[in-house]
């Protein structure tokens, strides 16, 4: 079935067929070789509640053009929110003489390209329900975590909600629509016992309406989980340090995969050598248990869309197989200097921002262990459950901090733990994986993935794995 998104982004603009044309001629006029008019039309809702009160809320709009023009290797870029169309043509100019070439191109005849697909069907996007229905699901998650315990001493919940209007329209002669509904309601609980305070943290959304904190992930649930949270490190202990077996947990666990092999699986930093893996397609670099995809297609998770943000079509994109290196994520411009062929990951952050290959929803599949296996297998190890960031080096060399683990002792999760280290190398820890659980699960639907400047909505996942061995840095 095709879906139609009209009125298309390019309507809300009062730009015709006939103006878009017109703008990607006047942007190749300097010999570029490929134009590009991205245009954004996005409401942005914001509500925070802390202190037992409603203490902000705000509604932003944001409407601009981006236009692209790219030339063998380079790419000249300009935007604007002034939309008359004077300064639309120098925009273009500007971007025409930053990307200049030898050969003047015409722009092909514009058609507008139906979407094939949606996925995310809702009813009723969360921008256009009232503040007050808003605001009564902050006030139910925020009592949730303030009464779950006496030893909550504060509580802050925000829900964030937009909805993002595009189009994209090429000198291919593509023209290209998507509206992306997006929200999150997330929670802060921090306890606090005998002068020693600690923080949990929970939240869902994905693109999704207000329905979901119905039917799926209730108010209420998102504060009792961060409260547990915050008693749970109260009670947790100093990690341990050394080399010692780590179980991965489901879910929370994509991050490491994520930043640790994601990033570096991306094809701008392959194609300028960068990657650790830049020199590794078709070769083992990890357990034949692992197979690494990115998802752009699945429903309703924070991660999908429709189209990418140059107008192209997503698709499953399978990365590692068997523990071999597959395939890229692509952006046109890595595509065109790699001959590769066009996956759908060209995203940015907004009509200000370059497109640029990224990650969407990316995750481990499930292997064929049990997570009660799994955990069985190690006499004396580390639980990673919760994650609160980390730094990766080009070289694939990374450094997690853990928020909250698990001692394993003879089997069976012990003591809790906080404020862990995982130190390894990505290729020695894909190597070092002994067994894929079953349980394939992803990370809260609240992520966001910086690259460049840029912040873009993300989802991550695995099962339950098993690391061999792996440095965890903490108490001696």
């Amino acid at each position: 079935m095709k879906i139609s998104l009209f009125p298309a982004t390019w309507k809300l603009f009062q730009l015709s067929k006939y103006d878009l044309h017109k703008i990607l001629d006047i942007a190749l006029s300097c010999g570029g070789d490929f134009s590009e008019i991205f245009l954004e039309y996005k409401i942005y809702n914001f509500i925070n509640m802390e202190e037992d009160i409603i203490k902000e809320t705000a509604e932003n709009i944001i409407q601009g053009l981006g236009i692209r023009v790219i030339s063998g290797e380079k790419t000249g870029y300009g935007y604007t929110n002034d939309l008359s169309f004077e300064k639309i043509k120098k925009t273009a100019l500007t971007a025409a003489a930053i990307a200049s070439g030898n050969a003047i191109k015409n722009p092909s005849p514009l058609r507008f390209f139906p979407l094939e697909q949606n996925f995310y069907p809702i009813s009723i996007a969360a921008h256009k329900e009232t503040l007050e229905k808003k605001i009564v699901l902050v006030k139910r998650s925020y009592l949730a975590a303030q009464k779950f315990d006496q030893k909550i001493k504060k509580v802050k919940v925000t829900l964030l909600d937009h909805n993002q209007s595009i189009t994209v329209a090429n000198s291919e002669g593509k023209i290209s629509s998507d509206v992306r509904p997006l929200v999150k309601l997330v929670c802060l609980s921090i306890a606090e016992k005998r002068g020693r305070k600690e923080a949990g943290f929970y939240g869902g959304g994905g693109r999704v309406g207000l329905e979901y904190f119905v039917n799926e992930l209730t108010p209420e649930k998102i504060g009792q989980e961060a409260s547990k949270e915050a008693l749970l490190l109260l009670e947790a202990i100093e990690p341990p340090a050394g080399e010692m077996p780590v179980v991965l947990a489901p879910g929370h666990s994509g991050v490491l995969i994520h930043e640790a092999v994601g990033h570096l699986l991306e094809a701008d930093f392959n194609r300028k050598k960068t990657s650790i893996f830049w020199d590794k397609m078709g070769k083992k670099v990890g357990s034949s248990q692992i197979n690494i995809y990115d998802n752009p297609t699945i429903p309703y998770f924070r991660g999908s869309y429709n189209i990418d943000d140059e107008g192209t079509v997503p698709k499953e994109t399978l990365l590692i197989e068997k523990g071999k290196i597959v395939g890229l994520l692509q952006d046109r411009l890595s595509a065109q200097l790699m001959k590769a062929p066009l996956t759908g990951h060209g995203r940015r952050q907004d009509y200000t921002c370059i497109p640029l290959p990224r990650m969407s929803n990316t995750y481990i599949d499930k292997g064929e262990y049990t997570p009660e296996e799994i955990i069985k297998s190690v006499n004396r190890g580390f639980y990673a459950h919760k994650y609160q960031g980390g730094q990766v080096e080009d070289s694939g060399k990374f450094t997690f901090s853990i928020s909250s683990g698990f001692l394993i002792e003879r089997g069976k999760l012990k003591a809790p733990v906080k404020q862990a280290t995982l130190i390894g190398t990505n290729i020695d820890i894909l190597k070092k994986i002994e067994m894929v659980g079953s349980d394939l699960e992803y990370s809260l639907q609240t992520g966001t993935c910086g690259k460049e400047g840029q912040e873009i909505p993300v989802t991550d996942g695995c099962p339950t794995i098993k690391i061999a061995k792996m440095t965890v840095g903490g108490r001696k």
